[in-house]
């Protein structure tokens, strides 16, 4: 069986050996294991925290957290009530359907509508579906937003980001293309510092020390690559991206962190997460993004 039901979690097996594991729980991608073209064996792609709760008590430290409809502190009017990085990684998904099963792939769709908590902290009309896609050596993951409200609602704004959990070792880790890239620094210690544009000049941007950089219309197209390996992941309609790792800094306050466990991992988080997008009744929007095993 390619896709095996659980009482907590969907698990996608692909007839080559790669498979991923998503949490009902804000449909949380919580392990992705695939070999490369050049070693066949499956081996964890993503981290997730020795920590974390993987019970639906609190978002999974770790994985693909789905960030929707604020992304980090919220800063919109219309999401005043909602907690850091939206409800859409804090609420229980439902399986909707089996996509796609076959020897090029295995595909799942997960769903999310307005419950009573959602209500009152976003109250507009929406239908969110999300796609997680195996392949041998790749997986995709697509976000749907639907307002489903009569034509006479108004719209609504929102933001969306897919914050990746890449394995890989902190201290040897690159990121391209980012060179002439506008960015935002979060790490600068006053609001002025971080609302001001910056513009990346190196050739690799690595995150050897505390890093939460917020890239503007950048490429689509990012290289994760260290020692021994690399990750490709491509995108669609999503023009920013998010650098991130603590380091010990501000690692060893995050109490769902394993110890020394900003050494393991880069975040890099394709989104729509300057600016919002806006969303007539009867519109739809999505954005996808594609993690391809390099090495």
């Amino acid at each position: 069986m390619p896709v095996i039901k659980k009482d907590d979690r969907v698990v996608l097996q692909h007839p080559k050996g790669a498979s991923a594991e998503v949490l009902y729980y804000g449909a949380t991608v919580i392990s992705w294991k695939a070999g490369s073209t050049t070693d066949p064996r499956p081996v964890e792609r993503l981290f997730v925290s020795g920590k974390a709760a993987l019970d639906g008590s609190k978002p999974v430290r770790g994985g693909i957290p789905v960030v929707f409809p604020a992304f980090g502190t919220p800063t919109h009017p219309d999401h005043a009530k909602l907690s850091q990085h939206g409800f859409a990684r804090s609420n229980v998904w439902l399986f909707t359907s089996t996509v796609m099963d076959n020897d090029a792939g295995v595909s799942v769709k997960l769903s999310l509508e307005p419950n009573d908590a959602i209500k009152g902290q976003f109250d507009h009309p929406f239908h969110l579906e999300y796609v997680v896609t195996l392949a041998e050596h790749q997986l995709v993951t697509d976000l749907h937003v639907k307002h489903t409200g009569l034509s006479t609602t108004p719209p609504f704004e929102f933001q969306a980001l897919f914050h990746n959990y890449i394995r890989a070792p902190a201290s040897d880790v690159r990121i391209t293309p980012l060179t002439g890239v506008s960015y935002y620094d979060k790490t600068e210690a006053t609001e002025e510092a971080r609302a001001s544009p910056k513009v990346e000049r190196r050739e690799s941007v690595d995150v050897k020390t505390y890093t939460d950089f917020v890239y503007e219309n950048a490429p689509g197209k990012y290289d994760v690559v260290w020692p021994g390996g690399a990750i490709e992941i491509k995108t669609n309609n999503l023009k920013d991206v998010v650098i991130w790792n603590p380091q010990q800094q501000t690692g060893a306050k995050i109490a769902d962190m394993e110890e020394g466990g900003w050494e393991r991992y880069v975040c890099v988080e394709p989104g729509y997460v300057r600016g919002f997008v806006r969303l007539a009744p009867g519109q739809t929007w999505w954005g996808q993004q594609v993690l391809t095993v390099k090495v």
